[in-house]
């Protein structure tokens, strides 16, 4: 089991709204954020727990998240996402803590840079594992706990690249694409069950975070940091923030969006339609 002393979860109130009750957004919500101790996953647990929800991070950086969480007031556990056996210890934690879980952001991964003739196996096996296995595993155990509760919310964070393909990144591609499809399959699947939960996915485009910033410069030879005016820069090539998606990714896992199940939301500034 996920060890209980490296979390706060005994001291918090476990009365809040569940996914399946009427309350206003995510105010007392209990939502896991995995890939949480940079990116975008920073970016959602800060909105988060800004909104009032009780947020669980986890990260493979044990001791920046756990740094992160203490900062936030969140709980952290240390998570290898692709490892199957985990997902089930702090499922565990969470439910012996919180007594529910209420929202899910399948958030960690990678992006080797390498086209279909420079992907290795290693490469093309390790990239899949911790964006489509990783969101199968938890998608899988996250039901698992939800219906037991009335219901819940499910995101799962994609890219522009599992709709028009990026060759530079071609596992990431295909692992994304992969996310996508599985999404819609886990939201009808849910709603013939009548489970009340509800699944989708989140595609941003060019983001500033650590990812983007790496690519920018082994693609492009910019330095967005080093740059006289990083924000000048930013805005100039077209870059979002990652609070752009943190909002959407909000937003789905509260209460205004009980509608909205197996939809792909797009938060890329017009990219794929020019």
């Amino acid at each position: 089991m996920a060890e209980m002393s490296e979390s706060k979860i005994s001291d918090r109130e476990t009365d809040g709204q569940t996914g399946g009750q009427a309350s206003r957004g995510v105010s007392g919500h209990v939502i896991l954020v995995t890939g949480a101790a940079s990116g975008l996953g920073l970016a959602d647990s800060k909105m988060l727990v800004e909104q009032g929800a009780r947020v669980v991070m986890t990260d493979i950086d044990e001791e920046r998240g756990r740094s992160l969480a203490s900062e936030l007031d969140a709980v952290f556990f240390h998570q290898d996402v692709a490892d199957e056996g985990r997902w089930a210890d702090i499922m565990t934690a969470v439910e012996a803590g919180f007594g529910r879980l209420d929202g899910l952001v399948n958030n960690a991964g990678i992006a080797p840079i390498a086209d279909i003739e420079t992907t290795s196996t290693a490469t093309w096996r390790s990239t899949l594992a911790i964006h489509l296995d990783a969101a199968f595993f938890g998608c899988r155990a996250g039901i698992k706990l939800m219906k037991e509760n009335g219901g819940g919310s499910i995101v799962n964070m994609s890219s522009t690249a599992a709709l028009v393909g990026i060759p530079d990144y071609l596992a990431y591609s295909a692992a994304k694409g992969g996310i996508r499809s599985m999404t819609k399959a886990i939201a009808i699947h849910c709603r013939r069950q009548r489970y009340g939960i509800r699944c989708n996915s989140v595609h941003p485009g060019s983001i500033n975070t650590p990812m983007v910033q790496h690519a920018l410069r082994e693609l492009m030879d910019v330095d967005l940091n080093a740059a006289e005016d990083p924000e000048r820069m930013r805005r100039k090539l077209g870059i979002g923030e990652p609070d752009d998606v943190a909002g959407m990714v909000t937003f789905l896992l509260g209460d205004q969006s009980k509608h909205i199940t197996g939809a792909e939301m797009v938060v890329d500034n017009g990219d794929t339609v020019v």
